[in-house]
């Protein structure tokens, strides 16, 4: 029987690059949701109806440019969400969360999450308490915020801004974007105030394009190697309930 893994994207940008593909080889069949529609970027308080996330084998939720903390302004998808995900973990799906998600589960499974005290945008190595499960990268970051643990919680990886990498139970959640390829990059930059988001960082365009560009082979293996760990240690273990 065909195994099947649902990609939560919660914006109308969030290609799977690298992740995607790592999925494939495996055997997975990518399923798509889409929450946020282009036409309601800047309106995203959205009402959807999530699928039966019993349905799945694994689930992926995405990136996001929303606060994994902004009930006010995207409430009406996150908050069920939180508590659809924190189901299907104390099911025992597997979940591998990937910056907004990883902050979603972080919350869903007891943590918090706000905002940091700096960005982190670009590619950076980080401290792995475990490189055969997480390797040091470099990895692709792009985000303002971050979470607190969950209790009972590991965390794997961090780095000296935010935890970069948790997990409990069959759930994975990394701070950082393994998805990331020139393509998921140029997707990213093309959306409404992208190249500006970046360079008020400080960040060259061009440079991070030709940053993205060189460590396209690279990424591309560490992502299928994270992908396999997550598969063959973290989506078979024992499952360890959330509260």
């Amino acid at each position: 029987m065909t195994k099947r893994a649902l990609f939560i994207e919660h914006d109308y940008v969030s290609l799977g690059g690298p992740v995607w593909r790592a999925f494939k080889k495996r055997g997975y069949e990518i399923e798509r949701f889409l929450i946020v529609p282009k036409d309601k970027y800047h309106t995203p308080n959205v009402v959807v109806e999530f699928p039966d996330f019993n349905k799945f084998d694994v689930i992926v939720p995405m990136g996001a440019p929303y606060g994994a903390y902004e009930d006010e302004r995207i409430g009406n998808w996150l908050l069920p969400e939180i508590t659809k995900l924190r189901d299907a973990h104390n099911a025992g799906i597997p979940i591998l969360g990937i910056c907004f998600g990883g902050q979603v589960m972080a919350r869903a499974l007891g943590g918090s999450v706000a905002r940091s005290p700096k960005a982190e945008l670009g590619w950076y190595e980080i401290e792995s308490d475990d490189p055969t499960l997480i390797s040091k990268g470099p990895w692709f970051e792009y985000h303002w915020d971050r979470w607190q643990n969950p209790p009972g919680a590991k965390e794997i990886a961090r780095s000296a801004i935010a935890t970069q990498a948790f997990v409990m139970g069959r759930t994975l959640g990394l701070q950082f974007h393994p998805e990331i390829d020139p393509e998921v990059l140029e997707e990213w930059l093309a959306m409404d105030g992208g190249c500006a988001e970046v360079e008020s960082e400080g960040v060259n365009v061009e440079e991070l394009r030709a940053r993205t560009k060189a460590e396209a082979r690279a990424s591309e293996l560490r992502a299928d190697e994270l992908v396999g760990n997550f598969l063959d240690r973290v989506a078979t273990t024992t499952v360890v309930k959330s509260a």
